[in-house]
């Protein structure tokens, strides 16, 4: 599964072990707990959940997209 960390100064691709969307929000909010900086949510979400980061491709279709913003997880529509 491919996924979007999106925010204000951040915009990741991360990709991992297929989850449900309640499951990447725990995910999600486990990481954000333990995270000082918002920027580095990718990284500790990455190190928690066994996630790779990819280089960022505009064919990509994501999974799901996580705006750090508003807390937000959604799925796009292409």
């Amino acid at each position: 599964m491919i996924i979007e960390i999106d925010g204000y100064t951040l915009n990741v691709l991360l990709t991992g072990k297929k989850c449900s969307k309640q499951q990447l929000k725990e995910k999600y909010l486990k990481a954000k707990e333990i995270t000082y900086e918002i920027s580095d949510i990718a990284n500790v979400f990455c190190r928690l959940h066994n996630f790779e980061r990819i280089t960022s491709d505009s064919d990509v279709e994501v999974d799901f997209v996580i705006d750090t913003d508003t807390d937000k997880i959604y799925s796009p529509i292409y």
